[in-house]
């Protein structure tokens, strides 16, 4: 859930940039239905910038390449490279009126807990 003070822009934004399927549900409230989704739970790191009650959203793909590209053309801001941060690759995009700056991973990079 994210809470904007631009509903409209934002729900634009990721129905139109992110191209998110949606159930509209009346009055402008889109649902989007979201892409596999996990969750992981972290030890806050100061020095990382990752304090503690924070978080990230981070978003998986399969062509880390081809989808900045394909965003791109839809007008999504990316505010860094993409790098290597070890666990996979990984670079990071605005969305309108929120603060946080979201993830975009290859889903081929990450590892498999070990049995």
């Amino acid at each position: 859930m994210f809470y904007t003070s631009q509903p409209d822009e934002l729900r634009a934004f990721i129905r139109d940039k992110l191209q998110f399927l949606f159930t509209d549900v009346g009055e402008g409230w889109l649902i989007f239905d979201l892409p596999d989704a996990e969750m992981g739970c972290h030890p806050a790191d100061e020095r990382q910038g990752k304090t503690a009650g924070t978080l990230d959203i981070s978003f998986f793909c399969d062509d880390i390449d081809k989808t900045v590209a394909e965003l791109k053309s839809h007008g999504v801001e990316f505010v860094d490279a993409i790098s290597d941060a070890g666990y996979g690759l990984v670079t990071h995009f605005r969305m309108p009126r929120v603060s946080l700056l979201c993830s975009l991973m290859s889903r081929s990079m990450l590892f498999l807990a070990s049995e």
